[in-house]
């Protein structure tokens, strides 16, 4: 019987549709929308792939050609992380918040396991969650002249990278309007607390927990003396310069998704978003607790505070 409360509410339903296992799951997140009355949503592109067999696949609704994003109500997320920044970028322009449900390896932003899946949705119905403000980052580039020639945004990290294998990037770093440092290496991560544990992690830096208000900046192998993580105040500005003396040009990837090519000169600043991204979470557990889970930390022998 259907939710008296869910009828005409719509539900994003994202997933990778690459696996199949995602795409099982998706399809079984839109049967039990229907089944209560709601009205799955999917994106265009995915359509195809996600609602073949599915019983009542007419009632499904396209994104922005049936229902506008902003009469979403939340977004179903089934796979990894990379599926979770995608639906992050697909639904950046609204205030919807986000919940995945892990299919992918570590899955550090999904709020839940493939098993839990009815559970997910059917609190989605009903509402049962709270909402996680998470931190992102406006980014912008600018060309040897100071001209904008390129913003965008990301949740995890804005990354410079080398463009070329076997050459190395030429950068000066600055921290709040002050150069820090000149190295030549493979790239610098800027990244958000939520970012630390990936990209960021990967390249030896911290740990930030997610209630933190701060800014990271990681050297990828650099060539120097001093190239430590820093973790900075979150009204900081993060800057990196491309010098002109480079042999080839960089590149700036944002969360792995977004990018553009940075030509000697180029200029890439990093601040904090005034908007953020909204991830619904189901319980109040411990970051700590998290990080023990995703990485299978051992913590035989803890005996506890005694509180």
């Amino acid at each position: 019987m259907a939710e008296p409360d869910a009828a005409q509410r719509a539900f994003l339903v994202i997933a990778h549709t690459g696996r199949e296992e995602s795409v099982r799951a998706a399809r079984e997140a839109i049967g039990i929308l229907l089944d209560a009355g709601a009205v799955p949503v999917l994106p265009a592109d995915d359509a195809p792939a996600l609602i073949a067999g599915v019983p009542g696949e007419g009632e499904c609704r396209l994104l922005g050609i049936d229902v506008p994003l902003d009469d979403i109500e939340l977004a179903l997320v089934l796979g990894g992380d990379g599926t979770i920044l995608r639906a992050a970028e697909i639904v950046r322009p609204s205030t919807i918040p986000i919940i995945g449900v892990n299919l992918g390896h570590v899955g550090f932003l999904a709020e839940a396991e493939r098993e839990d899946l009815h559970e997910v949705v059917r609190r989605a119905i009903v509402g049962d969650y709270e909402v996680e403000e998470r931190m992102a980052l406006d980014v912008a580039v600018l060309d040897a002249d100071d001209h904008e020639i390129f913003r965008t945004w990301a949740l995890n990290e804005a990354t410079v990278e080398k463009s070329m294998p076997g050459k190395m990037v030429e950068v000066v770093i600055e921290v709040g309007g002050r150069p820090l440092s000149t190295f030549g290496c493979d790239g610098v991560v800027m990244a958000t607390p939520t970012g630390s544990t990936a990209y960021a992690f990967s390249a030896g830096g911290p740990v930030v927990w997610p209630n933190i208000d701060a800014m990271l900046l990681v050297p990828l192998s650099a060539h120097a003396l001093f190239a430590r993580p820093l973790v900075v105040a979150p009204s900081s500005v993060l800057a990196v310069e491309i010098l002109e003396s480079t042999a080839s040009p960089g590149m700036l990837w944002c969360d792995g998704r977004r990018s553009t090519t940075l030509e000697p000169g180029a200029r890439v600043e990093v601040t904090r978003s005034a908007k953020t991204v909204r991830l619904a979470r189901l319980s109040r557990g411990q970051f700590t607790d998290r990080l023990v889970h995703k990485f299978d930390l051992p913590v035989a022998g803890w005996r506890g505070s005694g509180r």
